[in-house]
């Protein structure tokens, strides 16, 4: 009896393994404010497994030293592409300026201003009359006790505060950081650029603030007493403004 051929179909069983991808760390780095030692951002804590940050501190510049030439030497100490510049007041100003020469997928300013325009008029006032050139730079970088100037209590801490965050006080660098405060005029605002501002800045008044994420009640130092909002917010603005 003949046999017939069977045709006997292999089963391909294919399993998919699911392979979670590696997630890309983000390199923050961060500049402080006026005179700001990078100590303002001690309670500034990003998820270590989404991102990797540094702080940068001022430098002292030289007498005649431009501000694009200060944002390069700035730009020395960035060791990343592709990073995230966070700055805070003039530290705002600073890291707009440094994404010029470094590639940065994301420029984050705080309590800062991105035209002429936001500055306030007291500013523009000084610009025009030179006047800006009188401010007691000299008093302020031999003030050695903040405290033992301040009367009430509540002065009293805020003085403990800037005598904490407010350490650079070299003469030179005051006088140099603020005309350049007062004479920067940017170009173009970066497509690149995101601007969180408080409600209650009186540095830089909201009333003159266009397109901004607001910070209900967040002051000038509102990176040091609204720490958490930022750890809450920050991860959540990188991640939306990167897609």
């Amino acid at each position: 009896m003949r046999c017939k051929d069977k045709k006997i179909s292999a089963l391909k069983v294919i399993f998919i393994v699911k392979i979670p991808m590696r997630q890309e760390v983000k390199y923050v780095y961060f500049v402080p404010g006026l005179a700001a030692d990078v100590s303002i951002f001690e309670y500034i804590k990003l998820p270590k497994d989404k991102f990797v940050t540094k702080t940068l501190p001022w430098k002292i510049p030289t007498k005649k030293e431009t501000l694009e030439a200060y944002a390069k030497r700035m730009c020395e100490e960035i060791t990343h592409t592709n990073c995230i510049l966070i700055g805070v007041s003039f530290g705002g100003i600073m890291v707009q300026e440094m994404s010029k020469y470094v590639d940065a997928k994301l420029v984050i300013i705080v309590s800062s201003v991105k035209s002429r325009k936001e500055l306030p008029k007291r500013m523009e006032f000084a610009r025009k009359t030179g006047v800006y050139r009188l401010f007691p730079t000299r008093i302020i970088s031999q003030i050695g006790d903040w405290e033992k100037l301040a009367i009430g209590n509540f002065a009293k801490k805020r003085a403990v505060m800037y005598q904490k965050y407010l350490s650079v006080k070299d003469r030179g660098y005051l006088d140099w950081a603020i005309e350049k405060i007062i004479q920067w005029e940017p170009k173009e605002v970066s497509s690149k650029l995101i601007h969180i501002h408080g409600n209650k800045d009186i540095v830089f008044p909201i009333k003159n603030i266009d397109n901004c994420i607001l910070v209900e009640g967040g002051t000038h130092v509102m990176i040091i007493n609204r720490a958490r909002w930022f750890n809450e917010k920050l991860p959540e603005i990188i991640e939306d403004n990167l897609q």
